[in-house]
């Protein structure tokens, strides 16, 4: 049972927020395979900037199932702080903070994993937050700036102290961007550091290494990322084996109706013009687990709703 706050559910898997894929479409959609834990796409602390349309598309939550479980990301503690308090108005449940972004433009601003380097700063806005709202507070982070400056251990002391009530640890480092090992190790050493849930984050891409990595680091839970991509049901399939029951993968007759549903979704809520382009490279990762490059590469040549779910209808799936 994972517990934040007043929500708790039997549920210890929780979707990664991803810029440019866990949209509102996308969590729905997760949602309706079962995953219960989900965080939503950062949104900037600069509110300045959320009448842009990408913040626009990244503030619609209110009318979404519970918990609704939005980050931020910012490096300066009054502004984060009221992009916190004018979240949970709109109607935010939890709030997370983001300490691991890896992305350039993110941490050109000092924001993201760029603030592993500044922990009396880090304190500063983990105090602030927590004080600006009365909903639980998380945090995601990194185990590090680089491989000779981990400080993931003195980080999560920090947050806990602050009043953070979970804390996510990726274990790459910023430098590592998305690539070479993760260090499990380093988010078991996390864990027996603080008192406060510890979810481990970074390559988790089946049910048994999900199991594997909550036994033998106590872990409270897991942060599946891009494992997801094309596979929103996979969630759900972790909660059952931990859990001890089944969740069969979808038929490919039955992955065909979700490839039209997501389609149709995301040109519901983005506009039609918009939709059929984030579409691709959703339907992309779809068809790339299929192993049907050829027809991945066709529908990218598509340029309108019904284009696309003819071509899902006609789609030549073994099953």
């Amino acid at each position: 049972m994972l517990k934040i706050g007043p929500y708790s559910h039997p549920s210890r898997v929780i979707v990664a927020p991803m810029a440019g894929v866990t949209d509102q479409p996308f969590r729905n959609l997760c949602r309706k395979f079962g995953a219960y834990w989900l965080v939503s796409e950062m949104v900037t602390s600069d509110t300045n900037l959320w009448s842009t349309k990408k913040s626009k598309y990244r503030l619609q939550f209110h009318n979404e199932e519970e918990p609704r479980w939005i980050q931020i990301a910012g490096s300066e503690p009054a502004k984060m702080a009221e992009a916190a308090h004018r979240n949970v108005e709109r109607g935010a449940q939890i709030i997370d903070i983001n300490l691991g972004c890896p992305a350039k433009k993110v941490c050109n601003r000092l924001a993201g994993s760029a603030l592993l380097r500044d922990e009396p700063l880090v304190g500063r806005i983990l105090h602030a937050v927590v004080k600006a709202v009365d909903v639980p507070v998380t945090m995601k982070m990194r185990i590090g700036w680089s491989r000779d400056q981990i400080n993931a251990i003195k980080v999560a002391r920090i947050a806990e102290d602050a009043g953070i009530q979970l804390i996510t640890v990726h274990g790459r480092t910023r430098e590592d961007r998305f690539s070479g090992s993760v260090d499990y190790d380093m988010i078991g050493w996390v864990k027996n550091a603080v008192d406060i849930p510890v979810i481990g984050n970074g390559d988790i891409n089946s049910a048994d290494f999900a199991c594997l990595l909550l036994n033998r680091y106590d872990l409270d839970g897991v942060m599946m990322g891009r494992s997801v991509q094309g596979q929103p049901w996979l969630p759900a399939q972790v909660d059952a084996l931990l859990n001890g029951t089944s969740h069969q993968t979808p038929s490919k007759k039955e992955i065909v109706q979700v490839l039209e549903d997501h389609v149709i979704a995301l040109s519901d809520f983005y506009g039609e013009y918009t939709g059929v382009r984030v579409a691709r490279k959703h339907v992309s990762w779809y068809l790339s687990r299929l192993n049907v490059d050829q027809q991945r590469r066709d529908f990218n040549q598509l340029e309108s709703l019904q284009s696309q779910v003819n071509f899902i209808k006609n789609l030549n799936l073994a099953a």
